[in-house]
């Protein structure tokens, strides 16, 4: 059936985050502190390994690199694009609004938390292929391993910062069924170009919001998504990497 594999995603999310909001409630600050900086080196490592993957090719005896100019055009495009639409605002907005409507004006954090999660488990070669493979083949395989992992990492993530993580299943729904809806009519165009691209430029996006995470920073992750369109659009004009 499709669309099961962002139904079984979406309620892993809610399984893992309700699971790390009873298991947070008897964490210090301290251990919460800690438990981020976890969070944090992992998101690293998967968004290093999904952008190595892509970036080099065997070529012969060597490693070949291949799609920085790519990465960096779609990026830097991408970056101006979500600037000047301000998709970082509009997801704070979104997060305040679910903020209120929980009851829960009072946590400082749940802004925070709703953002960070939502971008981790809604950006990377998991969700885009996950959702095509649904649209065009009718399988979740990848959506619930996928479902696997994000249950983890949410879980983790609502322990350390907070219950705004668990509502992290509903942008996951969203932009994951929205993808299996568009990919049952642009589906026969996609090549392989364009879906590497995706994974590659997302993989760079999750590397950056683990940066964020272990590093304490405020890079604006949420307005550079545009560049996964820039990817999909270089594929198109330049189907070689």
């Amino acid at each position: 059936m499709i669309g099961m594999g962002t139904a079984i995603n979406a309620g892993a999310i809610v399984a893992g985050g309700m699971a790390g909001l009873a298991f947070g409630r008897f964490l210090t600050p301290r251990f919460q502190e800690t438990l981020i900086a976890a969070c944090g080196a992992c998101v690293v490592f998967i968004g290093l390994g999904g952008a190595l993957e892509q970036a080099f090719a065997v070529d012969g005896p060597r490693l070949r690199l291949t799609g920085a100019l790519m990465a960096a055009v779609c990026l830097a495009a991408g970056s101006l694009a979500g600037e000047l639409l301000n998709i970082h605002a509009g997801l704070e907005r979104l997060g305040a609004w679910l903020r209120e409507r929980c009851g829960a004006s009072g946590d400082r954090r749940f802004i925070d938390a709703f953002v960070t999660a939502s971008l981790t488990v809604c950006i990377g070669a998991m969700a885009v292929i996950g959702s095509i493979e649904d649209a065009l083949q009718g399988k979740c395989d990848i959506l619930a391993l996928k479902a696997v992992l994000d249950c983890i990492i949410v879980c983790i993530m609502t322990a350390a910062m907070g219950k705004g993580c668990i509502f992290s299943a509903l942008p996951v729904a969203l932009f994951q069924g929205s993808l299996t809806l568009l990919a049952v009519w642009i589906g026969p165009v996609l090549t392989p170009a364009m879906t590497s691209g995706i994974a590659y430029t997302g993989s760079i996006l999750i590397f950056l919001i683990g940066v964020n995470l272990l590093w304490d920073r405020k890079i604006r992750v949420s307005n550079m998504l545009p560049a996964l369109l820039f990817a999909v659009a270089w594929a198109a004009f330049f189907p070689q990497p």
